[in-house]
């Protein structure tokens, strides 16, 4: 026991007594003990001040002294370890060492002697506490023997004497209550004896020396025949547990199990049995029952402060209650004649075993309760256990019908007085299933089991709270991944689907009920990435043995027959909708993966939803109106809300498929995407009704629709767009009318306020490019000449005209809040024109640069009459940065963005503004250098001389592809200039000589320059142009007259691709015309060829051969006829249903904190890797690193695109997980360069990747083509 000294312990005391001085209000005001304690175990989180107090800093600092050095090792081991390369999974350097710290034997030592200190003090408060109370009382008597002298003799009659607040209990009086309460004396002494103890302080009692004997008294006389005697007693002991200190009602709680131990070891008390039944109403019964109520009800409160109290009091109290119920009665005679045990009496007061719960809670009693069960109570567990066979059992051979309606009438009646011995078995299931359950949550409660039953060798899972407990355990990953994720288990559920598959007749005694039940236990395993995996792949993910299907495809299967209706042993239910609906649910899980989806796609269950969705809407319209005063109004109501109730359970369904981007494009194939997407809308519509606060989260849903031409359009017509400019403006221009008034409106510090900041990564999720050009492609701005103040902007278009394009007067004085809602726009306006087929679109069509430009020079003040300043303030520096972003191309080291924030000093933006373009040279990057001939090495002219060989077969590829990597690994700013020129044509040259590299058939192209000179371009493309040109000669490889040559390769590209192109009706602006955006990955070939337009467009033609080019030249599958229709009249591309569909599933497995940040973001990865791979990452990689991404697919495979992204994933694991806490995360991704990448340092991680994933990768990639037939 530590000791401490006088000094110490008066210092404490002092610091205590601070501490609840200050908190003393928040304690009295709680409702109850719990509540109080809660407070306390909360303080840090609620007081601002819980730092200051003494008591916390003398425990920081006992802390420290105990604990500082090791916890310093530990941090530098930990960063060594890291540094040599040691994996610790998800820890953080805090988990990691607080961790180790709490499971050392220092940490342990600590702990207890600061409890004994503690226990010392907190004693010694007590008893001073009391001796305060003593003499306070003494003080009270004293005035009132003062009072009543003058007019009564005090005689101290022991019949007048009620023990009230002004009699101290005596040890005397304790002693005449003994002798007051034997049997012998009369009734009326014996009750006045009584109520003179309870109405005593129970302190006073307790303390006296003939308590113990008192207490073995009351014991006896529990058994009293007298009911109101009895009663007395509980009251008694009800007093105590709710008035006195726990080292008190400790002793009664034992005596009071004890006594019950007793009643039900002796053979002289009538006991009911299973067959009798429990009637309530039976006096002997209901006193039994009162006993062990005040029994249960301590043991659910005394887990709120027992913690405070040496722990013999705490053991003492769950030893007593596991040797109570532990008691069994002699089992030779058959069941229904068995003696009720204590715990059948407990389980009807406590049915779910909340007391065992909350034992378990906290590890102060739960490592008592678990070593006590192991070394003397381990029957306890067996009997549980025991119990839930034999009703299995009971189930078994009974109709399920029966079983059921006993189960759910089972403490539902109130007025029922009588439980069955059926009744009764059930309610001991659910408490022996709620004990068991709770037990398995925990790692040392696991170790208990298994457990052996005499004859038997199976496992049961009863129905509904079984389901409850399996849904506990899911819930617990550790658990769940021990008890619940093998193919046991998995195989136990889907058995009565098997039986069901192959036909009614195995399945006799099937019933919706216990299919529901499955349906939602197999929904929360494929919930958890550790029980999808299970229901995908099997236990044994790569064992060739398994021959049967694994539960993923079983679940599908028989989904499928449900949505089918092709299961005729449900049909005419009223519960067939609720099944079917169950099961697609367990799908929806599944199928909202990549990979998920990918073991799904063969069961076509969009299509089947679709189907059965279709009938339900048909089936709804088909409704009668209900006629007033008719009996069929009612019958009527409940049918439609039921069809409508399963119309959008199937629209949440198939909306589901838009989690990942080949969902998107199945669920765009079904025609249903407009409905879903409405159906979104209005869920997200009802929530914000609701709660300002608790607003749908259909955030990656929203942003892997917005990614496709079709889904932009969606989200348009159904409101969402509106719905999302229309809370923009109310926070930005408007702000919330219920706090106006009483809260004027503060200035914003950040550039973008925190109201605004929901809105504005809402837009920057919906405006991808195919948004874009679908919401403005080819509209012109309203440019009014007067904007009412209440016109409320509820369009894309609505939204640059207002906030982005402010070329009026008319237009600034419209705006409140004119600097930040400008500030606003171009923000926005940044963002959006990162992807470069956005910038140049707003461009073409609104000037955007000549609008910034003009508003620089307006905002210039004339220091002499050749010289004007820039005026520098928020807009001037916002506009600045943003005209730099629109006119510079180039990787991290080619340009230079001027920052958005004033330096401190003298000179706070020492960037120089503009109002006329070129740009200053100081935003240009002095690291661009000429590339220089590297012919001569000789590893590369190892790789040219496999040019030469005759042998064009497999061996020959393989063996140029090997000599790629080792250059890419070793010396890869050997791959550029013109060694990457010669390398690219003479080996798309001989793959396209090989029929069996090639993928697309040679298409005869006869044009000449002459034949597409008048041509015209898009003014996109006529943009791109100059800006390729531009880049080109910044990066010295392009010359003049580039322009001209670089715009006769695009034309040629047109005519070319149109000869493969099929013709398409459709509403969607992008199959009304060749490619929308400019042909980044012509112009990108371009410079590598140095602006030869002749090798650029032969080495074109070659490689649109080649698999490779559909996913590298993008415009070259746009509106193709080698695509089916449907594919074609969806709009999406195969880069975002194939490559970025790849991307989001190798990046869940291999880099899953990034997975699940994007995710934490409401950011799809699909939306930033489709514009990095559409620009040929212009803008975010260096040109030699665009190179080497462009040489990687051509000489490596189009997989390799995958592989690139995941890698940069990889790269920027840390920024990525850093803004997704700051919630920037897609800002920064479509804003930020890539800093550091290098493709050749990851080549040995793709390499790794392509081993792994190749073959699933290449399979899908070459099914986007329509299969001959």
């Amino acid at each position: 026991m530590a000791r401490v000294s006088g000094e110490d312990e008066a210092m404490l005391q002092a610091m205590l007594r601070q501490l609840f001085q200050s908190v003393k209000e928040k304690i009295t005001g709680a409702p109850s003990l719990e509540c109080a304690e809660e407070i306390l175990l909360h303080l840090e989180e609620t007081d601002e001040n819980f730092h200051n107090y003494e008591f916390v800093k003398y425990l920081r600092q006992y802390i420290c002294n105990t604990l500082g050095s090791m916890i310093e090792e530990e941090m530098e081991k930990w960063t060594s370890d890291q540094n040599q390369g040691e994996e610790f999974g998800y820890d953080t350097v805090v988990q990691h060492v607080t961790k180790r710290t709490q499971e050392s034997k220092e940490y342990k030592e600590m702990i207890q002697s600061l409890k004994n200190i503690m226990m010392i003090v907190v004693e010694s408060m007590i008893n001073k506490f009391e001796e305060d109370e003593i003499r306070s009382q003494e003080r009270q008597k004293k005035i009132q023997k003062e009072k009543s002298s003058s007019y009564c003799t005090d005689n101290c009659s022991d019949s007048d004497s009620s023990f009230n607040q002004s009699y101290k209990f005596c040890q005397g009086k304790l002693q005449l209550i003994l002798d007051q309460l034997d049997p012998g004396q009369p009734k009326e002494v014996r009750y006045e004896a009584l109520q003179t103890l309870c109405s005593a302080p129970p302190s006073d009692v307790l303390n006296c020396e003939n308590w113990t004997t008192l207490c073995e008294k009351l014991t006896v006389y529990l058994s009293d025949p007298d009911p109101v005697f009895s009663d007395r007693i509980l009251k008694f002991y009800a007093q105590t547990f709710t008035l006195s200190p726990l080292h008190m009602t400790k002793e009664i709680y034992t005596s009071l199990a004890k006594y019950l131990e007793l009643y039900f070891v002796s053979r002289e008390n009538h006991i009911p049995t299973l067959s009798t039944g429990i009637d309530i109403s039976n006096p002997n019964v209901t006193h039994l029952l009162k006993k062990i109520r005040l029994l249960n009800e301590y043991q659910k409160e005394a887990p709120s402060f027992w913690i405070r109290h040496p722990e013999k009091y705490m053991e003492e109290i769950v030893e007593s209650t596991l040797s109570l119920l532990s008691v069994k009665h002699d089992q030779s005679h058959l069941v229904s004649q068995k003696i009720l045990d204590p715990i059948y009496f407990l389980a009807l007061v406590d049915t779910k075993a909340v007391w065992f719960k909350k034992w378990m809670h906290a590890y102060y009693s739960r490592t008592a309760v678990l070593r006590l069960l192991e070394k003397k109570y381990k029957s306890l567990i067996t009997t549980a256990v025991q119990q839930c066979v034999q009703y299995f059992e009971l189930c078994e051979t009974m109709k399920g019908d029966e079983v059921l309606g006993h189960s759910k009438s089972c403490g539902i009646k109130q007025k029922t007085f009588y439980y069955s011995g059926q009744e009764l078995q059930y309610i001991y299931f659910i408490h022996s299933l709620s004990l068991l359950g709770r037990l398995l949550i925990y790692t040392q409660g696991r170790k208990l089991f298994p457990i052996k039953l005499k004859t038997r060798k199976e496992n049961y899972s009863p129905a509904s709270m079984a389901t409850e407990v399996l849904c506990i355990l899911c819930d617990q990953k550790e658990c769940a991944i021990e008890c619940l994720y093998n193919n046991t288990v998995i195989e136990a559920l889907l058995q009565p689907i098997h039986n069901l598959m192959k036909g009614t007749k195995a399945a006799p005694n099937c019933s919706e009920t216990a299919l529901i039940h499955i349906a939602h236990i197999l929904a929360r395993i494929a919930s958890v990435e550790e029980g999808l995996t299970l229901l995908l792949y099997g236990e044994n993910m790569n064992s060739s043995e398994e021959k049967s299907p694994t539960g993923a495809h079983l679940i599908a299967q028989f989904s499928k027959k449900l949505l089918d209706e092709d299961i005729s042993i449900f049909s005419g239910s009223e519960m067939f909708p609720v099944v079917k609906g169950a099961f697609t649910s367990v799908c929806r899980q599944i199928y909202g993966t990549c990979e998920g989806l990918q073991v799904l796609i063969p069961y076509s269950l969009h299509e089947s939803i679709a189907k059965a969705w279709k009938k339900t809407s048909l089936l709804s319209e088909r409704i009668p109106t209900p006629v007033e005063g008719s009996d069929s109004v009612s019958l009527v109501s409940q049918e439609s809300q039921n069809i409508m109730a399963w119309e959008e359970n199937l629209l949440d369904d198939l909306l589901n498929f838009a989690a990942t981007p080949k969902g998107l494009l199945l669920l765009q194939r079904t025609g249903a995407i407009n409905e879903c997407v409405t159906f979104m809308f209005n869920q997200y519509a009802k929530k914000l009704q609701i709660s300002r606060h608790k607003k749908f989260d259909y955030g990656v849903l929203v942003t892997q629709v917005a990614s496709t031409a079709a889904g932009a359009v969606a989200l348009q017509n159904s409101g969402f767009v509106n719905a999302i400019i229309t809370e923009l403006w109310a926070n930005l221009e408007c702000g919330r009318d219920d706090v106006r008034v009483t809260h004027p409106r503060y200035t914003p510090v950040d550039p973008i306020d925190q109201s605004c900041q929901k809105s504005f990564l809402a837009l920057v999720n919906l405006l991808s490019y195919p948004a874009v050009f679908e919401l403005v492609g080819n509209q012109s701005l309203p440019n009014k000449a007067e904007y009412s103040l209440r016109e409320v902007p509820t369009s894309v278009i609505d939204i640059i005209d207002r906030l982005i394009i402010l070329n009026s007067e008319a237009k600034i004085r419209s705006l409140f809040n004119y600097e930040q809602s400008h500030i606003f726009g171009l923000r926005l306006l940044s963002v959006v024109c990162c992807d470069l087929d956005a910038l140049l679109l707003l461009e073409a069509q609104y000037q955007v640069s000549e609008m910034l430009l003009n508003a620089q020079e307006e905002n210039t003040l004339e220091t002499s009459e050749s010289h004007r300043d820039f005026i520098i303030d928020s807009l001037s520096v916002e506009r600045n940065h943003v005209l730099v972003r629109l006119n510079l191309i180039g990787g991290p080291m080619e340009r230079i963005l001027p920052p958005r924030l004033l330096e401190k000093g003298n000179e706070p933006y020492p960037w120089p503004m503009f109002s006329s373009y070129p740009l200053p040279n100081c935003y240009l990057s002095d690291c661009v250098t000429r590339s220089t001939d590297l012919k001569q090495d000789s590893d590369l002219g190892k790789l040219l001389l496999c040019f030469k060989m005759s042998d064009k077969q497999t061996a020959w590829i393989e063996n140029c592809r090997r000599q790629f990597c080792k250059i890419m690994k070793a010396k890869p700013d050997i791959i550029s200039g013109g060694a990457l020129v010669e390398l690219l044509e003479k080996f798309v040259l001989h793959l396209s000589e090989s029929p069996s590299e090639c993928y697309f058939p040679s298409v005869e192209y006869t044009a000449t320059d002459a034949n597409v000179k008048n041509e015209n371009l898009s003014s996109v493309q006529q943009l791109g142009i100059k800006m390729t040109v531009r880049y080109g000669k910044f990066l010295n490889l392009l010359k003049d007259g580039a322009e001209n040559d670089l715009t006769l390769v695009l034309k040629h590209c047109e005519r070319f691709l149109k000869q493969q192109q099929a013709s398409v009706k459709s509403s969607l602006l992008c199959l009304q015309r060749s490619h929308t955006g400019h042909d980044w990955f012509v112009s990108s070939l371009f410079i590598i060829m140095l602006g030869d337009k002749e090798k650029t467009f032969q080495f074109l033609q070659q490689f649109s051969r080649l698999l490779t080019s559909a996913f590298l030249w993008l415009p070259r599958l746009h509106i193709s006829r080698y695509l089916p229709v449907d594919t074609i009249e969806s709009g999406i591309h195969p880069v975002y249903f194939c490559s970025t569909h790849y991307i989001e599933m190798l990046l869940k497995a291999e880099v899953p904190l990034v997975f699940s940040a994007f995710h934490m973001s409401g950011f799809a990865p699909s939306q930033i890797c489709l514009q990095w791979i559409t620009q040929c990452f212009w803008n975010y990689l260096d040109w030699v690193e665009i190179c080497h991404y462009i040489a990687t697919c051509v000489f490596l495979g189009p997989d390799y695109q995958v592989y690139i992204c995941i890698a940069i994933f990889k790269h920027l694991q840390q920024d990525i997980l850093q803004h997704t806490q700051t919630q920037d995360l897609q800002v920064f991704l479509k804003e930020e360069a890539l800093h550091g990448f290098r493709v050749s340092d990851y080549f040995e991680y793709m390499e790794i990747l392509e081993q792994n994933y190749r073959p699933v990768l290449l399979r899908d990639m070459r099914n986007i083509r329509v299969q001959s037939t």
